[in-house]
């Protein structure tokens, strides 16, 4: 036996309307002058407005930061930070997809005002405290509502981490009503997302524990079994409910078990042809699938287990499961499709090699030979 830990959010509140609970879970925390960081799009679907009333009628002034862009920046965490010194803020509320969550993190902790946003990045360098934090997702995916980490978007094609156990909220509102909108592609790509986020952490080399195994395959079972169901019928909120909860239960697994090649090779393609998060990962899943299979082809059959039929047998079948519901997801199902051109796999390869902290978890060593090999097959796709 081998000794772990594992953390997460303290408080989870799930149901249809929950998110109008954000008054009440302020006055427990004792905010009064609240923050919501969110995006543009939100705002312009109404889906702020509930939030806001609830928070009205328990806090003395409500401000909201609507400016949180896809793969935030920096010059973002600092617009957001100055809203909150402005306001005087004691109390955040992220409402949203991942960036705005992850906008939401920083700001709390540099709105305590101890630390520069520099200082903040990579593992366990947060050495203060943090506002009291509210985070509400909008989108059955990144689980980032219950994860210790905020990734911020650094220069032209890199992004740097925040790791601390400080970044975890107070409270997670699942609320299935807040998804109801969202696009097609982006249910897809979200979706896709927390598998592989569960299918990581099932296989993580380092620190793999029975807590995190538990929430990956709850995770994986009910991702699996409602994906095509939310696609096929967006309003039922049944579905989306458990397309919700297993992100959800996918980020508490993945923040104690840390994911891995799939990621690390994802990130350099989001860096340098900003394809949506979720999207990179589709891409890349396959690929590190089968080169892993070497040393993780019992754990792969294990979760094949939970996969909904039809599928073929075998640890083959498991990946042809994943590649059929990309494919019927209308995403792209290789770089080439991607329009990634084929001459920018060296570089994407040698970019990879700087997720060495995502790297160490993967099963099987990836050096730059292999994640160039990595990126041919995924450009190649399952032809």
């Amino acid at each position: 036996m081998s000794a772990y830990r594992f953390h997460t959010v303290r408080e989870l509140r799930v149901g249809p309307g929950a998110s109008r609970e954000a008054g009440e879970i302020c006055s427990q925390l004792g905010i009064k002058r609240a923050l919501i960081v969110t995006d543009p799009g939100l705002v312009s679907l109404g889906l702020v407005d509930p939030v806001h009333a609830a928070l009205e009628k328990a806090c003395e002034t409500v401000r909201v930061f609507s400016a949180v862009t896809a793969d935030p920046s920096e010059s973002v965490v600092l617009d957001a930070l100055k809203a909150s010194e402005a306001s005087q803020v004691d109390g955040v509320i992220g409402l949203g997809g991942g960036s705005s969550m992850d906008v939401a993190k920083a700001v709390a902790v540099l709105a305590a005002g101890k630390q520069e946003l520099a200082e903040l990045y990579g593992v366990d360098q947060v050495s203060g405290g943090r506002l009291p934090l509210i985070l509400i997702p909008t989108t059955a995916g990144t689980g980032s509502e219950v994860t210790p980490v905020a990734v911020i978007t650094t220069g032209k094609t890199t992004k740097a981490g925040i790791s601390s156990a400080k970044l975890l909220p107070d409270a997670a509102v699942l609320d299935a009503e807040l998804t109801v909108g969202l696009p097609a592609h982006v249910t897809a790509m979200t979706g896709i997302d927390a598998m592989v986020h569960a299918i990581e952490a099932y296989t993580s080399k380092v620190k793999k524990n029975p807590l995190s195994d538990m929430l990956a395959r709850q995770s994986l079972s009910l991702l699996a079994t409602h994906q095509r169901r939310v696609l096929t019928h967006p309003e039922d909120l049944v579905a989306r409910e458990a397309m919700l909860l297993g992100a959800t239960l996918a980020g508490q697994a993945f923040a104690n078990a840390p994911v891995a090649a799939v990621h690390a090779l994802a990130y350099p393609l989001g860096g340098h042809y900003h394809m949506p998060h979720g999207l990179t990962n589709a891409l890349m899943l396959p690929a590190v699938l089968r080169f892993n299979a070497s040393v993780s082809e019992r754990d792969y059959l294990e979760l094949a287990r939970l996969l909904p039929q039809p599928r073929a047998e075998g640890f083959e079948g498991f990946v042809m499961w994943f590649e059929q519901l990309i494919a019927d997801s209308g995403l792209p199902t290789s770089l080439a499709d991607a329009k990634v051109p084929e001459d920018d796999l060296p570089m994407l390869a040698a970019d990879a090699m700087n997720q060495q902290r995502l790297l160490v978890n993967n099963p099987v060593a990836v050096d730059e030979a292999a994640a160039f090999a990595l990126y041919q097959r995924a450009w190649r796709g399952s032809s």
